[in-house]
């Protein structure tokens, strides 16, 4: 009787690895992108209840993320890999956080605006689409 492993056996045991990988790496690069989703998610969340302080004490919206950010706690320019950008007359406002890392590219922007609304850049409203996930 010899010791040790048959070519077989270590074809087998590539092929169950093989496998494995082939299911798990898709699997967390989604999550990946989730993940780093929830970034953006959270700062423009964190936008429009600045916004709403902001209008609440003086009457209108703003452009000025450095003066949401520093007075009425609102996201600073970054968040992730994401750019969070907006644009607001006195009446409305529209925040958007925009990928600018090629990891994240791909998945698109988010945005949200004066009545709640959210939606992606694939133009699915919550519920669905990106925000939900």
């Amino acid at each position: 009787m010899s010791k040790g492993i048959t070519l077989i056996e270590l074809l087998v045991v590539i092929v169950v690895i093989g496998v494995l990988a082939a299911v798990a790496i898709p699997v967390y690069t989604n999550y990946m992108l989730r993940a780093r989703r929830a970034d953006a998610k959270t700062a423009l969340e964190q936008l429009r209840a600045a916004e709403e302080m902001r209008r609440a004490e003086k009457g209108s919206y703003i452009t000025d993320l450095a003066a949401l950010r520093t007075t009425w706690g609102g996201p600073g320019a970054t968040a992730g890999d994401y750019n969070i950008t907006i644009a607001a007359t006195a009446d409305t406002f529209l925040g958007t956080a925009a990928p600018f890392r090629a990891r994240q590219v791909g998945d698109g922007s988010l945005f949200i605006d004066h009545l709640g609304q959210k939606w992606d850049s694939d133009g699915k409203f919550y519920p669905e689409g990106k925000w939900a996930k």
